[in-house]
């Protein structure tokens, strides 16, 4: 029982009264069957795109060393002092270019006694031949003896050979002294002087005038892991495969180009191999001796499902998706990531052409929240909710 005033039950003694307050400690029976309710949570504000149906190219990744395609290091090949130095440092060349000049002038005087030594030579040549046709034609009136006419024989023969070892040594000087004209091995640029006009050279000695590294094309030698490789078409001999070489940090692209030689042997200490690749390098941004990275075109996935990346979530137990179904709510969806390339994720498994997954806003979602997409019409949103809604592909 509640204690009530004695005064105020006077006053209303005899009349049905109630408190017209309420003590801490009174419950009543109304208060006790109906709580209040929370109120509803307000829906999600969120941004989706479609997944769509597309041909994917699958990429193998690595990095590679830029090497140029040939580097020579040009020396003399005979011994002479340098009169002139035809080049500058970084210049480009061609093939056949003189860059530098060894005095000629030993190297012709040689020449010219090898030609006079011929001429002479060729003198005794002749006229022992001539004297070999009148012993031909006193042999046959038995006025010579057959040794004499035997001998004259051989002696022209012996004239013969002198005559072409003399046409040897002219070659040979002629040659040499073609060598004091340095010219060119290769196209390229070229790079550091390292001898200067004046100094005396030596065919022996392993000095090296300049290096001329050929540019256009370069190689660049990537190395991939082994088992990748093996699982493509490139494991078969097949190399004609395009790449594409980027920047360390894959953002800008720096020339395109196609794989040229898959290596004959794995690395058994790490378990990879090694891929050459060609480049034209018509913008000369490769240069050897620096880094690159690769992006190896092996296969492409025909009507592949794809999605934005950003709406790819990673979580403890793998990735997933948020999908927004046609009732305008989010549902947790898992999925298998095969791999991702600008910007767009390829999904192996859990996800249909289609179906629109959120890129924006996942955040607060729960599996079941209510959601608005933002951009979409009243319209749209009403032919949304009568669409049925495609189930997930299972491979």
């Amino acid at each position: 029982m509640v204690a009530v005033p004695a005064g105020y039950a006077a006053y209303h003694y005899g009349h049905d009264f109630k408190l017209p307050f309420t003590l801490p400690f009174m419950r009543t029976a109304e208060a006790e069957q109906s709580p209040a309710a929370p109120p509803p949570r307000p829906p999600v504000a969120v941004k989706v795109a479609a997944a769509k149906a597309e041909d994917v190219p699958i990429y193998l990744t690595g990095i590679g060393t830029i090497q140029a395609s040939n580097t020579v290091n040009v020396q003399s090949r005979v011994d002479g002092e340098i009169v002139q130095i035809l080049f500058q440092e970084g210049q480009d060349v061609k093939q056949g270019d003189i860059i530098a000049v060894i005095d000629p002038r030993p190297f012709q005087a040689q020449l010219d006694q090898q030609i006079a030594i011929r001429q002479k030579d060729q003198a005794l040549l002749d006229g022992a031949q001539i004297d070999m046709e009148r012993y031909d034609a006193l042999i046959k009136t038995a006025a010579i003896s057959r040794q004499v006419v035997d001998q004259q024989h051989a002696l022209v023969e012996q004239y013969k050979a002198q005559v072409r070892n003399d046409e040897a040594q002219i070659e040979y000087a002629r040659t040499q002294l073609g060598f004091t004209n340095i010219r060119a091995p290769i196209s390229g640029r070229l790079g550091i002087r390292q001898v200067d006009q004046g100094n005396y050279v030596r065919a022996v000695s392993p000095a090296t005038i300049v290096t001329v590294t050929q540019l256009q094309p370069i190689s660049v030698v990537f190395t991939l892991a082994a088992t990748a490789v093996g699982q493509t078409r490139l494991g078969l001999g097949q190399t004609e495969a395009p790449v594409v070489a980027l920047t360390a940090d894959n953002t800008a692209e720096l020339d395109k180009g196609t794989i040229t030689l898959v290596d004959n042997q794995v690395d058994q200490a790490s378990g990879t191999i090694k891929l050459k690749a060609s480049f034209p390098n018509k913008a000369l941004k490769l240069w050897p001796g620096n880094f690159a990275n690769g992006r190896i075109t092996v296969d492409t996935r025909k009507n592949a499902i794809t999605a934005p990346a950003m709406a790819v979530r990673h979580g403890p137990r793998g990735d997933f998706v948020w999908v927004a179904n046609p009732d305008d709510t989010a549902a947790f969806r898992p999925v298998v990531v095969g791999q991702i390339f600008d910007g767009r994720a390829m999904i192996e498994r859990g996800l249909a052409k289609g179906e629109r997954v959120v890129t924006d806003g996942y955040y607060r979602l729960e599996n079941g929240s209510r959601i608005t997409i933002e951009g979409q019409t009243p319209t749209a949103k009403a032919q949304s909710t009568t669409q049925p809604r495609s189930e997930p592909r299972v491979d």
